[in-house]
């Protein structure tokens, strides 16, 4: 069994929390001590970006938080290091990454993925490689034993949802609204319980809602809309923003930040029990 598998079947009862933490934002050091702060609230799993100069399927909050890191000397390189430390510490939490299409590209995509199963992430979610583009990605994932991740839109057809079904295998990412990541649109509560259903039908991994999330009564919505859990990015990434918000990432109350992410972690993971 998968680390995926065996933290769905744990949560008996009740849903996954799933933060999105930018590798390298503000800098490598404060990043693994989000990462620290995050699961210390408890997070189930962690979603990990790596930085990159043109994130298309992201809102403005995360894409400041792509050009933070990168230009404070984030690399791919880095970001691997990075998950080598986080596997260390935390050796049975799910480990996601969300990464753009032009890395694997770049790095090859057979080496791409066996690299970053061997720092010692789970899955991979490519968000600007759509399920019907995956088939190299699917192949080279399954022969690193990465888990592929893709997305479930909101409107998708029923010939996408059906793909991103058979070949999601850690979870699904299902999007609670159109449009890209941010908390400036936030989940859209009516409908999710279609969005969910839509999703479902079609069977496969477990649904985690992101898109939008951005307080417990949206991870509340989200769990009461059946889905198994919820992926929160940009609300975190504001944390984040507001304790660097000088021009760069040094200077930082670490400890103050710490302990807001715990907090903010803690409030999205007690809504998942209810």
């Amino acid at each position: 069994m998968s680390r995926y598998d065996n933290l769905f079947e744990s949560l008996s009862g009740e849903g996954a929390f799933v933060p999105f933490i930018m590798l390298g934002d503000p800098s490598p050091e404060v990043a693994l001590e989000i990462v620290r702060a995050a699961v210390a609230g408890g997070a189930d799993a962690l979603e990990l970006g790596v930085p990159f100069s043109d994130p298309v399927a992201d809102g403005p909050t995360i894409q400041a938080s792509h050009i933070r890191a990168l230009e404070n000397g984030a690399t791919v390189d880095a970001a691997i290091e990075q998950i080598k430390t986080i596997r260390a510490e935390f050796p049975e939490l799910p480990i996601g990454m969300l990464i753009y299409g032009n890395v694997p590209f770049t790095l090859g995509i057979e080496n791409f993925y066996q690299e970053f199963h061997d720092a010692g992430a789970d899955s991979i979610l490519l968000p600007d490689v759509p399920v019907r583009e995956g088939a190299p990605f699917i192949a080279a994932a399954a022969k690193a034993n990465i888990e592929p991740i893709f997305i479930a839109p909101a409107q998708a057809s029923e010939k996408t949802l059906a793909g991103v079904a058979k070949n999601s295998k850690g979870y699904i990412y299902a999007i609670s609204r159109d449009g890209v990541t941010g908390t400036e649109k936030a989940s859209e509560t009516r409908g999710l319980d279609e969005v969910v259903a839509n999703v479902k039908r079609f069977g496969g991994a477990p649904i985690l809602l992101g898109f939008g999330i951005s307080t417990p009564q949206h991870v509340a919505d989200a769990i009461a809309a059946g889905a198994s859990g919820a992926i929160t990015g940009s609300a975190i990434t504001k944390i984040i923003e507001k304790h660097v918000s000088r021009e760069t990432g040094t200077d930082i109350d670490v400890e103050a930040l710490k302990k807001e992410i715990t907090d903010f972690v803690a409030s999205m993971k007690a809504a998942t029990k209810k």
